[in-house]
């Protein structure tokens, strides 16, 4: 195809979005073929020049990775982009999956519960920053999903949250597909990235999966740090006495008497939340918090957590509270729960990291290293994630 007149055309990616690479081949792409796409975000998606979602850097020292078999493509992601944010995709089109993972707050929500088309949420909106790094591949805090790929419409087929449930009085998700085969931007959107203007849940799937993998914060003073030295055990130059002595509880394993009191150590964090991505142990059990939301009863089942970067913001700002039930509303709050955990009746999923010869263990922290740990913590957080335009609304 020749390069027309008045650059009509200019070079861009065609590779299908199940491609590992997006810079394999190159063509040219008629921006008339796409006037709906021109039309509802011009200034926000340029398919002669997608974002770069394909290719980041990401830190050597980084290993983790749960794509498997759905790589990250700049298309796929791109309509990803465009699915998370669309207000379409719920029942009524209020609600996207961004108005419960909002980028200004690490994709996750400041509200307990997350408002749903139908009333709120059951669980507090987990924060979605790096879920690709991670060898826990299941989703949802009680890892009822199998992976990401099935994470991402489960929503959309509840209830509460975006309506398509077919139950009560919903549609089903067939539904939904028809209803966007019959938005312009969509079904050029899908021939661009698929071939094909056919809508389905699995290619649904698979785009919000890429987006919300493309998600990566690695801009971090622990990032800056980390490259400075051969491992993480190691002083940091760039970090400051308590944010190494920080470091060093969050990484050091504690020492317990018989009756699960630490005696010297560290705090052990890391045996949970796995440096240097801080994301969850697949292994790990649920962490001695088993309410529910808007309950008396008791919840035994959620032992996932998401990483442990941007659990903050980087001025020290909350993102929101924290635990599946957000009733722990700060960092101190926290840490002050697991200085002392009660073995609660009923609670037999409790990890054994936690009850350390059979008793819930009491880390005796002194108020300097709980500064320490916060101050450390601290340094997990990035900017980037929280302004980077490609990961923005598109329709804004």
């Amino acid at each position: 195809m020749k390069l027309l007149k008045h650059s009509l055309f200019i070079a861009a990616s065609i590779l299908a979005a199940g491609c590992s690479n997006n810079n394999d081949a190159t063509d040219y792409i008629a921006i008339e073929a796409y006037p709906n796409i021109k039309a509802s975000f011009e200034g926000k998606i340029n398919l002669n020049q997608l974002d770069n979602y394909a290719n980041q850097v990401v830190p050597a020292y980084i290993t983790k990775d749960n794509t498997t078999n759905n790589p990250i493509t700049d298309k796929g992601a791109t309509l990803g982009r465009i699915l998370f944010y669309d207000k379409n995709l719920s029942a009524t089109n209020t609600v996207s999956c961004s108005s419960c993972h909002v980028q200004a707050n690490a994709f996750g929500d400041v509200a307990q519960a997350s408002t749903g088309v139908n009333g709120l949420t059951s669980r507090h909106s987990m924060r979605l920053i790096n879920t690709r790094f991670s060898n826990e591949s299941k989703f949802f805090w009680n890892e009822r999903a199998t992976n990401l790929e099935n994470q991402t419409t489960q929503p959309i087929q509840d209830h509460i949250e975006m309506g398509f449930s077919g139950t009560l009085g919903d549609g089903n998700f067939n539904t939904l597909t028809s209803k966007l085969q019959n938005i312009g931007y969509y079904k050029e959107l899908f021939k661009f990235v698929y071939g094909s203007e056919d809508i389905t849940e699995n290619k649904i799937q698979l785009a919000l999966a890429q987006f919300i993998r493309s998600i990566q914060s690695f801009d971090a003073k622990y990032d800056i740090g980390r490259a400075l030295v051969a491992n993480e055990n190691q002083p940091f130059p760039n970090f400051t006495v308590q944010e190494n002595q920080g470091k060093n509880l969050f990484l050091t394993p504690p020492v317990f008497d018989s009756s699960g009191s630490r005696t010297a150590g560290g705090l052990g964090c890391a045996g949970c939340h796995q440096a240097p991505e801080f994301s969850i142990d697949p292994n790990s059990r649920n962490n001695g918090i088993i309410g529910i939301l808007n309950s008396n009863g008791i919840d035994i089942t959620n032992t996932r957590s998401p990483t442990l970067r941007d659990a903050i913001k980087k001025d020290g700002s909350s993102n929101g509270a924290f635990m599946h039930t957000a009733n722990l509303a700060t960092l101190q709050n926290v840490i002050g729960h697991y200085g002392t955990i009660t073995i609660a009746s009923g609670n037999t999923n409790l990890d054994p990291r936690l009850r350390p010869n059979g008793s819930g263990q009491k880390l005796n922290l002194t108020a300097t290293e709980v500064d320490a740990l916060i101050a450390f913590i601290k340094t997990l957080s990035g900017s980037n994630v929280y302004t980077d335009p490609k990961w923005a609304n598109p329709f804004k």
